[in-house]
């Protein structure tokens, strides 16, 4: 349906959306771009590793488990993000950046946000149980973060620390999914990830800082300034390459690996050169581009370094 001027202002109007269209545009379901990347890592370098140990000749791809692997983490991160716009839509209607979304503006009704939630929290304990019964008991526990998050923006100034630790979760469940036992290597990648995240967010922020101070809305930007705030994902970043290091030492990367981690590292120092205090304009071009441009380009070196070791489809 093409947009049609509205009657009062004669400004376009913006086209209808169907209701599925308009709930996976409340979610930014495209925005799995940037951890499930990592989910992969893990579970792809925990079926190498696994075939490794067992049969050299059997390091090969369980596809079906990878199936499972992405189910759940589309299913956990949908269920996450729309119970954050739910909990979140009385903020959302204060600040003129969030005005728009679509509980806001009723395109997407409370009733049908909770319903597409729990049917992708259901799709999320359903992999979990189908992959083994580790990830099912610690199913829930993965789940507390994602609803804890938005409210923590009400209680303490580091909100960016629990959305951090619930991303964390990814990759130490994608190789939970693979293996049923734990793994401090997966550890090493999943605190990777939730700096990283936790840092991208410390960015993303900045935009909001008299919006947040208006309305009691805790950040770190709000509540250290823009300049703190930088300096705080940059710290984040450092230890993200750091730990990103660490799990290529702990699982023996291979050359390719090491190229995806200077790739990673270029990358970051491209973002931090977008975003000043005082020059926020590029926000969306740090956030969106650069970072969905760190998972996708580490998992294709990964994945390609894997494959020159051995995995095989």
């Amino acid at each position: 349906m093409t947009a049609e001027a509205s009657p009062a202002s004669g400004v376009p109007a913006a086209p209808e959306r169907g209701p599925v269209r308009s709930f996976l545009r409340l979610v930014m379901i495209e925005h799995s771009v940037f951890a499930l990347p990592f989910a992969y890592i893990a579970a792809l370098t925990a079926m190498f590793l696994a075939g490794e140990a067992a049969d050299p000749a059997d390091e090969t791809v369980r596809w079906a488990d990878l199936l499972l692997v992405t189910l759940a983490m589309v299913g956990l991160r949908t269920f996450a993000m729309a119970a954050n716009r739910v909990i979140d839509r009385e903020i959302d209607a204060r600040n003129p950046r969030t005005a728009g979304r679509e509980l806001v503006t009723g395109a997407v009704s409370v009733r049908a946000a909770w319903t597409g939630a729990l049917v992708a929290l259901a799709v999320f304990l359903g992999s979990a149980a189908l992959l083994n019964p580790l990830c099912l008991a610690l199913a829930p526990v993965a789940v507390v973060p994602m609803v804890v998050y938005p409210y923590g923006k009400r209680f303490t100034d580091f909100p960016h620390a629990i959305l951090g630790l619930a991303q964390a979760m990814g990759p130490i469940g994608g190789w939970l999914a693979v293996t049923g036992a734990w793994s401090w290597d997966a550890v090493l990648l999943g605190l990777a990830v939730g700096l990283w995240i936790g840092g991208f967010d410390l960015i993303y922020a900045c935009q909001d800082v008299a919006a947040d101070r208006a309305h009691g809305v805790r950040s770190v930007p709000a509540r250290f300034g823009i300049a703190g705030a930088l300096y705080g994902a940059r710290a984040c970043h450092a230890l993200t390459l750091g730990l990103l290091v660490a799990y290529a030492v702990a699982t023996d990367g291979g050359p390719l690996l090491w190229v995806g981690l200077l790739v990673v590292a270029g990358a970051f120092v491209y973002e931090h050169s977008l975003v000043r205090p005082g020059d926020l304009s590029r926000v969306n071009r740090a956030f969106f581009t650069v970072n969905g441009f760190v998972g996708i380009s580490l998992f294709a070196f990964a994945l390609l370094d894997l494959a020159a070791r051995g995995l095989a489809p």
